[in-house]
């Protein structure tokens, strides 16, 4: 199976894996933000922070998002540690993060032995308007590799030289789309996997809802997820499920063309 999905505490499950099995890991870790002051943003669940009031429906809170920041940062420093140690040399890492964790989150990533290599930014056009203020529309992903980057990240599967983006636009998923509290757009996910080498394996150990895993299947790439709250574990599951029946009718078509 081109998947493997794990269900526990993080640093407890990468421990138990092989070091250098995979060749990326992309991330949506929990923000520990939001919040003006430290006691909203280490007292408030994840759901009151990040959805609004009158949202259609609820979704599922998740746990790690009542850390400190110097908490965070030590946390933070340790799982990209035994990330690393997963990852084959040439690999690489990319981290989600907000305004407020932009700091701390590149200050982890060269902490744990990660080599920064930028800031993305991802758009989101659908993002509120703040009367007076200026509108916080985008989110960041920091990202760097394993020592020197990998000769084969610079070529697709059909031998073409790959470039990448630095900025991403795409809204989060609403409606019955959005199975997650901090859901990312596939679209967008899909084009971050591309950092990954084709028929490579990318590990999220935050797999949330999954979309990392879908992108990634979607994109001829193997995937190993991490997920500790139960009831996103399972849609994570489907998802992953659903996508690479997709993947696999693609495929199909492909050979019968």
């Amino acid at each position: 199976m081109p998947f493997s999905l794990h269900r526990g505490d993080a640093l407890a499950v990468l421990s138990t894996l092989p070091e250098h099995c995979v060749d990326s890991v992309i991330t949506d870790p929990p923000y520990n933000s939001g919040g003006r002051t430290a006691k909203e943003r280490t007292s408030r669940t994840a759901r009151a922070k990040y959805t609004s009031a009158d949202a259609g429906h609820q979704l599922p809170d998740f746990t790690g998002e009542n850390m400190d920041q110097r908490s965070y940062g030590f946390w933070l420093t340790q799982i990209l540690t035994e990330a690393q140690r997963l990852t084959k040399p040439g690999g690489t890492a990319l981290l989600f993060t907000d305004w407020r964790q932009l700091p701390v989150t590149t200050d982890a990533l060269q902490a744990a032995g990660w080599l920064w290599r930028g800031i993305l930014t991802w758009h989101k056009p659908q993002s509120r308007p703040q009367r007076g203020r200026f509108r916080q529309d985008c989110e960041y992903i920091v990202w760097g590799s394993y020592g020197d980057l990998d000769p084969a990240v610079n070529i697709d599967d059909e031998g073409k030289p790959v470039y990448l983006p630095g900025t991403f636009t795409a809204s989060q998923p609403s409606g019955k789309a959005r199975r997650h509290i901090t859901q990312k757009p596939v679209s967008v996910m899909r084009e971050l996997v591309k950092i990954c080498p084709p028929g490579g394996t990318v590990l999220d150990f935050c797999a949330g809802s999954g979309s990392t895993g879908v992108a990634a299947l979607l994109e001829g790439r193997d995937f190993i997820g991490i997920e500790k709250t139960r009831v996103y574990h399972e849609v994570a599951e489907q998802r992953l499920l659903q996508a690479m029946q997709q993947a696999l009718t693609r495929e199909e078509c492909t050979l019968a063309a």
